[in-house]
């Protein structure tokens, strides 16, 4: 049985891929991963904010006082060259490479154009075989328009994908006015993949402390509905390929992601829940499914169930709601 698939240009055993997350920080987990059949890991993510704050950080303290002696600014990096304790970052990224055989995916979060985005130069130098972008932006500004959000998230992936030559895919959340059309505008601004969908956190309060805190709950199986649906919209109408993520938890989800139309599909939460061996029952589960429906490949699967030959997807997808929620009132 064939479970090998492709994605970002790169060929992979199977299409499990664990998710950036907190387990890729330990070097014993990223061996753990591969041991279990993992066919390549996301790093956990490096943020913008660090990479900002460590470089003028530290450009401060330098030039602190050089006010009075203009000439001594000669002999100091400029600021868009020094990235201090991202250090470890790539490091990681050398160790991991070093401790496995199969690709790993570096990642970095981020929302805004600047100097910032020259980070990923050096995270392909590390021998990173792939970037994720991780575009996370939370819109608060009521005079900016949705074009312009759209506008500076294209203009993030061009200057990463100036950076370097390694693939790079897009992670980014489904809250546009057209995600099809966002999804042209990636894949024509060079994105090699896009990973469907970056899960929107909500922080909640806390009555007792009255404080605003971090709430970051797993995902269940109902959550792959949307990037499903996605998927099966966008397989072979973009050049990009698809990742899915969020709500894979069990081998017949994936399965219905790569029938959707899905390069690979992406674990998270039930890596988190159950442990990192969970991937081989994942994977045996997907094997068990494709030999009781006689599918010798994953290549074989991979977009039958999509809306490729569907001449309106948009009528398609209408008709559906029509139709779920004729009968949930006809039941009612």
């Amino acid at each position: 049985m064939d479970l090998s698939t492709t994605y970002l240009g790169l060929k992979l055993k199977s299409p499990f891929v664990p998710s950036a997350s907190p387990l890729s920080e330990d070097l014993d987990n990223i061996k753990r991963m591969e041991e279990a059949g993992a066919s390549a890991i996301s790093l956990y993510s490096v943020f913008e904010e660090q990479i900002r704050y460590e470089r003028y950080e530290l450009h401060h303290h330098l030039t602190q006082g050089t006010e009075s002696y203009p000439e001594a600014l000669s002999y100091f990096p400029d600021p868009s060259q020094l990235f201090v304790g991202v250090e470890d970052y790539l490091k990681h990224i050398e160790r991991a490479k070093a401790a496995c055989s199969i690709p790993i995916f570096a990642s970095i979060n981020g929302s805004t154009l600047g100097g910032w985005t020259d980070f990923a130069k050096q995270i392909e130098q590390a021998g990173a075989d792939a970037l994720e972008l991780n575009l996370y932006n939370i819109p608060t500004n009521q005079d900016q328009a949705g074009s312009e959000i759209e506008k500076q998230y294209v203009d993030v992936l061009r200057a990463v994908k100036a950076s370097v030559s390694i693939p790079v895919a897009v992670k980014v959340s489904p809250f546009f006015t057209n995600f099809s059309n966002m999804a042209k505008q990636f894949d024509g601004a060079g994105a090699n993949g896009l990973v469907l969908f970056n899960r929107f956190y909500q922080p909640d309060i806390e009555l007792e402390s009255l404080e605003v805190v971090p709430n970051v709950m797993y995902s269940t199986p109902m959550a792959m509905r949307l990037p499903m649906r996605w998927i099966a919209i966008l397989f072979e109408r973009i050049g990009s390929d698809l990742a899915a993520t969020s709500g894979i938890h069990r081998g017949t989800d994936a399965v219905k992601m790569i029938m959707a139309g899905a390069s690979v599909t992406m674990l998270c939460s039930c890596l988190l829940r159950h442990g990192i061996k969970h991937i081989r029952v994942v994977e045996q589960e997907l094997r068990d499914w494709m030999t009781e429906h006689e599918y010798a490949s994953v290549q074989q699967m991979r977009g039958s169930l999509s809306q490729k030959y569907c001449a309106d997807p948009g009528a398609f997808e209408r008709a559906q709601y029509i139709r779920a929620v004729g009968v949930h009132t006809l039941r009612s």
